[in-house]
């Protein structure tokens, strides 16, 4: 495989499904309040500032390190997430976002919208059958695993090792892309990307970076170097958040 120089994957700003699951959750209620779907739902304020953040302290460095090649997610979070980053300096401003519906949030399906105790209380079978098969192979009715989004991610892959080759390419994605793309990158098992989930949630804007090794493995491969790193959000005293999205319960 043709790997690119560098992969970074960012997370998207706090987004307007944050707050309301926060809301949510410390009202106990069992519907989240959202007025569009969950592809629909926009950065928060705060988000907006994360993502300038985020977009000035690329602009800080070398031009040959910041990124040549701009993915993202459908979602309008994380396309607004790559727009703000870009108009910030992040990247050149001729620099083309390209949208990869494959990049997208893991679906719930019947679970849209739900908290922990909204599956508990209206689908106590499906709290049951995740209980039992773990978020790893659980697939809701209509919705994912995150093996169904882990086989998505190996064909983004392909995608990038064949048209990215030697670029630095950048990423505006979901918390589960992230965790996925690390179980694919490393070779993780089940028990060790849950072990790094179990830890904590990624923040929002927060940045996974990967660099190519030609030493590493038998042809070279991308090797992590940092993780859940939030120093632009820090730099410029931009608060950090680190909530689940708003779909049922934990994302993960």
């Amino acid at each position: 495989m043709h790997w690119p120089q560098q992969l970074i994957i960012v997370r998207h700003g706090q987004s307007a499904g944050n707050i309301a699951r926060d809301v949510a959750h410390e009202a106990a209620v069992d519907r989240i309040e959202l007025n569009s779907r969950d592809a629909d739902v926009p950065l928060s304020d705060l988000g907006r500032a994360q993502s300038v953040a985020l977009g000035h302290w690329f602009a800080s460095l070398s031009e040959d390190e910041r990124p040549q090649v701009l993915l993202s997610s459908p979602y309008r979070r994380a396309l607004q997430t790559a727009e703000t980053f870009r108009s910030s300096g992040g990247a050149g401003s001729d620099t083309p976002i390209c949208s990869d519906e494959r990049l997208r949030e893991k679906e719930f399906g019947i679970l849209d919208g739900l908290t922990t105790s909204g599956v508990a209380n209206i689908f106590p079978d499906q709290a049951e059958f995740r209980r039992l098969l773990g978020k790893f192979y659980h697939r809701p009715p209509g919705g994912e695993s995150w093996c169904d989004v882990i086989l998505r991610l190996r064909s983004v892959l392909d995608t990038i090792s064949l048209h990215y080759a030697g670029k630095r390419v950048m990423i505006f994605s979901h918390q589960v892309v992230v965790l996925c793309m690390r179980y694919i990158l490393e070779t993780l098992d089940e028990a060790q990307i849950l072990a790094i989930d179990r830890e904590g949630d990624v923040a929002n804007c927060a940045i996974t970076d990967y660099h190519f090794d030609p030493g590493a493995g038998h042809e070279g491969m991308l090797v992590l170097k940092r993780y859940n790193v939030t120093a632009p959000m820090d730099r410029e005293a931009t608060p950090i958040t680190t909530a689940p999205d708003a779909i049922a319960g934990r994302r993960g």
